[in-house]
């Protein structure tokens, strides 16, 4: 017996032992990073429309819980389903996929043929009611209350209402687009349409492209290759022309609203009043310093007034509408005025009544407001520029509570009414954990905890920290070190990199925000590292805008700080660092190996900005202002000028359908290198846009880590 239990203590503990030393493959690490190798989270976590109750699916069982009492029963398994299912289709289902809640009895959801509704109190199916082919609308948007959908079609916009197909407009073309997001996606917009309220009136931007050049994408896949002309406006050339049509359902007239000023400027943030008589828009100027709140007459959209206006001697950047409280004669208001990004609170005529929020930190988002319209909820970094947490404010008495608890990242799902939400949690070293919370008592319970995806495998340990610039601001980092670190031994650094506006890559998140693949490296003897300089997010308004008119020079400054910690590091190889990002961050690889040639060794730049004066208007002019205004900055900051600067290894990749940062970036960059005698490593992907995403995503990562690998 004695021997038995000797021989099986020692198989569990090599299983053990060889289960904790399983090593990632490159396949794993870039395809399961954000799958199975991802932190489990639960399928279908809901609130229940028109209950309180929320439900999720796990192990192919449809669970139902209270919010209240965190008590949590079973539905419907897979094999109940399946069971009905058979009756209406032969397609049952392998696992219980996606689904969506009617109401409190019937929830949706489908098989590779059909849609269904599942009625729970008589445990029947039906076919779905929904109209199947609203899937294959172009820019669909549902009218709430009537149910009317909004939709575009070869430049043109319609509704379909009451069984009717309503033609909005009809002289849309390649260069007057109808109905579609307009001005590049900045500036918060994300659609182009917008309902009123009570559905009454669809406003939708009309956008003239007349103006704007053409720029060709070469699709490669067809004989012989075809040009595919886009509209690309770019910094200091000719902009697109927006206005705001509104049309009334009911008389089926079109009106747009009197914008006044230069054709060219932006016209954001778009808002219905609640009684549908008037309508608000940010105007902004081309120069983006000056930003008019307007509210204009919806039923003639004449101008009516001006609420008030934003000034900044760099940029003003509005990206939330107002938000109306209950009475409709007071909104909420976001903006970065003093320095971070807080709320206010005004009376309909545009008087300010407080500021609801303050302090040297930012307001994310806001998620909307209780029943009676006296709590305000928002996520925000109070607690340190790389936390996130969820907050209410008392919009009468301005008393902020925090919602959430413990330090990390949490992100929050609202019920109808803002009674509860459902916790979304994560930090560096937790990999996510769900929770409801009471937002009243913020009494809460646990709906789930994730194991570590990840604790059979042999990894490197990982860590946040801070550490300060020339200023003397805190900058956040990262740090991934190799598997078996010996902190007798020199190591080789990846600084992985973005730095670019509207940017975070270091959170206290699971990993730090860290991927899968720095793990491989790690495996290989590498240090991966990140520093979030200034131009990123979430660090108030100065921090972002230090590097106004000079895109490279102010982040490159922090990025050689971080260099300058890395190199104080006994077991980091200083003469082994190598740099690596992909858009903004591919700008700030191909600046760092040519505008400091010599710090680092192998660089590896994806998708750059070569020269601003090549990328878009929205973005370029708000941070470099045109190229005439700005001779200095962009010449100072384009880098065909430091090619023959090169020292070390680059390769340089882009894909060859590339709508944001066009091709021409690094095909100039070639050619200047050719021009110079400089030798550079170079690689295309065929048919992928801004990323390289898909099955391909595999080829780029392996072509990536295997460079660093042979050449570091």
């Amino acid at each position: 017996m004695q021997k038995k239990h000797f021989t099986l203590a020692l198989l569990l503990l090599s299983s053990t032992y060889f289960a904790q030393n399983k090593l990632l493959t490159i396949q794993e690490a870039v395809s399961k990073g954000r799958t199975t190798l991802a932190p489990k989270r639960l399928q279908n976590l809901m609130f229940i429309p028109g209950s309180e109750k929320f439900s999720y699916t796990d192990n192919n069982i449809i669970k139902v819980g209270e919010n209240a009492s965190g008590k949590i029963n079973d539905l419907l398994s897979l094999k109940d389903l399946n069971s009905v299912l058979k009756y209406k289709s032969k397609d049952t289902l392998n696992a219980i996929g996606f689904i969506e809640w009617k109401n409190p009895n019937q929830f949706y959801f489908s098989n590779p043929k059909s849609e269904f509704i599942y009625s729970i109190d008589k445990k029947t199916l039906d076919s779905s009611d929904k109209n199947l082919n609203d899937y294959k609308l172009e820019n669909l948007d549902v009218e709430k209350i009537t149910q009317a959908k909004a939709y575009t079609k070869e430049y043109n916009i319609f509704i379909i209402k009451d069984g009717k197909n309503i033609q909005v407009a009809s002289d849309g073309s390649y260069s007057l687009v109808y109905g579609k997001s307009a001005h590049r996606d900045e500036f918060g917009i994300h659609k182009g349409t917008y309902w009123s309220p009570n559905g009454n009136f669809l406003a939708f931007y009309r956008m003239d492209q007349s103006d704007v050049f053409d720029y060709p994408i070469i699709d490669w896949s067809t004989y012989p290759a075809k040009s595919k002309n886009i509209k690309y406006p770019m910094a200091g050339s000719k902009s697109h022309y927006v206005t705001l049509g509104i049309y009334n359902l009911k008389t089926g007239n079109t009106i747009y609203v009197k914008t006044e000023g230069p054709k060219d400027q932006y016209l954001t943030n778009i808002q219905w009043a609640p009684d549908e008589k008037h309508i608000y828009i940010a105007v902004l100027n081309r120069e983006q310093n000056h930003m008019k709140l307007n509210e204009y007459d919806a039923a003639t959209g004449n101008f009516v007034h001006t609420l008030f206006e934003e000034k900044d001697d760099k940029y003003v950047e509005p990206l939330l509408p107002m938000l109306f409280v209950k009475d409709e004669k007071q909104f909420i208001w976001a903006s970065r005025r003093d320095g971070y990004r807080h709320l206010y609170l005004y009376k309909i005529d545009g008087t300010l009544v407080k500021q609801l929020t303050k302090g040297k930190w930012e307001i994310k988002d806001v998620m909307g407001m209780n029943d009676d319209y006296s709590q305000l909820f928002f996520h925000a970094n109070e607690q340190g520029p790389a936390e996130q947490d969820f907050y209410s404010v008392n919009t009468k008495s301005g008393e902020m509570k925090r919602l959430t608890e413990g330090n990390g990242f949490h992100t929050a799902v609202m019920d109808e009414h803002e009674k509860y939400f459902i916790d979304y949690f994560s930090s560096c070293y937790v990999p996510r954990e769900n929770y409801m919370v009471n937002t009243n008592s913020k009494k809460s319970f646990t709906i789930f905890k994730a194991d570590n995806p990840v604790k059979e495998y042999k990894l490197g340990k990982w860590n946040l920290f801070t550490i300060k610039n020339l200023e003397g601001t805190d900058l956040c980092c990262r740090m991934f070190k190799p598997v078996d670190f010996d902190s007798t031994k020199k190591y080789p650094v990846i600084v992985y990199l973005y730095n670019g506006p509207h940017s975070q890559l270091v959170t206290n998140s699971w990993m730090a925000g860290g991927e899968l693949w720095y793990q491989y490296m790690a495996q290989k003897g590498f240090i991966i590292f990140t520093l979030d300089g200034r131009g990123t997010s979430w660090r108030g308004k100065d921090f972002e805008q230090a590097i106004h008119r000079q895109l490279g020079t102010k982040e490159m400054e922090d990025q050689l700080k971080g260099v300058e910690y890395l190199k104080s590091l006994s077991y980091v190889d200083g003469n082994r660092i190598g740099v690596h990002g992909w858009s903004y961050g591919g700008f700030m690889t191909t600046s760092l190996m040519t505008r400091n040639p010599g710090v680092y060794k192998v660089g590896v730049a994806g998708g750059p900005v070569i020269d601003w004066s090549y990328y878009e208007i929205m973005y370029g002019e708000r941070y470099m202002d045109t190229p005439q205004e700005n001779k200095e900055g962009y010449g100072k900051n384009n880098l065909l000028n430091y090619v023959d600067k090169l020292k070390g290894k680059l390769l340089m990749i882009h894909g060859a359908q590339d709508d944001v940062v066009v091709w021409e970036h690094s095909m100039m960059y070639q050619k200047k290198a050719v021009d110079k005698g400089i030798q550079m490593d170079y690689y295309v992907y065929p048919g992928h846009p801004h990323n390289v995403i898909g099955k391909d995503r595999m080829h780029l990562m392996e072509k990536i880590c295997n460079y660093f690998i042979d050449n570091l």
